[in-house]
């Protein structure tokens, strides 16, 4: 079955020190375009991981986004007592030569102080993804990219259903054409023959009918549905057989906006370009739906 290249995928990982969240979004694209927005991948796993992602996505403009939450333990600030103690020493010989007494009923103010001055609070720095933790880390990525290509699968049925639809309407579109043939001939000799007499002409009526013929020929779209049916054929069973269709499902559709074409402009007829427009405005949905398979 055919897969979307637009999907995501969600999945944690639990640390001795918190929690990691992996989310995978995926829109479509020609190749594997893949943006690591995290600073918390080592570089030395970087590569790796950029190959298992290609390899289980294939194609798409593939954004991975990694969040940290920490323990709330390990989320604790420290206050930096050497500091503290080191600043108060420097108040302490200020108030000195400045005369000025640091009394008991002051030290709440003074303690506060202190406490706002520069790197006296600081946070635990810590590596997160270490060689010791990165399995558990790696498994999460697994997890996570099994849940996007389920999530591209599922899409993927919507997808082909409703490609498959549109195709199918362009085929009817094409047999209803067939009603409009029989009319469509006689409209092109009678105008023809209404021409000559306009002009009081009265041809060999032999010649008259093999220039007939031969320019009835040329207004024939017969070929051209013929076609477009197969194209049709073709489309859908690559959509169906094939465990990639994307790329190919394009140069389909182009073929099949080729013999659209070509039948409008042999139509001569009202209903049938009608018709012809509907067909190209399915086959505008197709080609759009198309960019989005895998």
């Amino acid at each position: 079955m055919a897969k979307s290249m637009t999907g995501y995928g969600k999945a944690e990982a639990i640390l001795e020190n918190g929690k990691i969240t992996i989310e995978i979004r995926s829109l479509n694209g020609k190749s594997a375009d893949i943006n690591l927005k995290t600073s918390l991948i080592p570089k030395d796993k970087e590569m790796g991981l950029r190959k298992k992602i290609a390899d289980s996505l294939t194609r798409g403009t593939i954004d991975v986004f990694i969040t940290w939450e920490p323990n709330a333990a390990e989320n604790a600030k420290q206050i930096n007592a050497g500091l503290v103690k080191d600043y108060f020493a420097q108040m302490k010989d200020l108030a000195g030569e400045l005369g000025l007494a640091l009394g008991s009923n002051a030290s709440g103010e003074i303690l506060s102080t202190l406490m706002k001055m520069p790197d006296v609070i600081d946070v635990k720095k810590q590596d997160i993804v270490t060689e010791e933790n990165w399995p558990i880390v790696d498994a999460a990525f697994d997890r996570a990219l099994e849940a996007i290509n389920a999530f591209r699968e599922t899409e993927g049925a919507i997808l082909t259903a409703d490609v498959t639809s549109k195709v199918e309407k362009i085929l009817a579109c094409s047999k209803e054409i067939e009603k409009y043939e029989k009319a469509r001939t006689e409209a092109v000799r009678e105008k023809i023959l209404a021409r000559f007499e306009e002009l009081s002409l009265k041809p060999d009526t032999d010649r008259l009918e093999q220039e007939m013929i031969y320019y009835l020929e040329k207004l024939d779209i017969n070929e051209e549905r013929v076609r477009l049916r197969q194209h049709c054929a073709y489309y859908l069973d690559t959509l169906a057989g094939e465990e990639f269709p994307g790329k190919k499902l394009g140069f389909i559709a182009q073929e099949m906006g080729r013999e659209i074409n070509t039948t409008g402009s042999k139509a001569n007829h009202q209903e049938i370009q009608k018709l012809v427009t509907s067909m190209k405005d399915e086959l505008e949905k197709i080609k759009e739906q198309s960019l989005n398979i895998l």
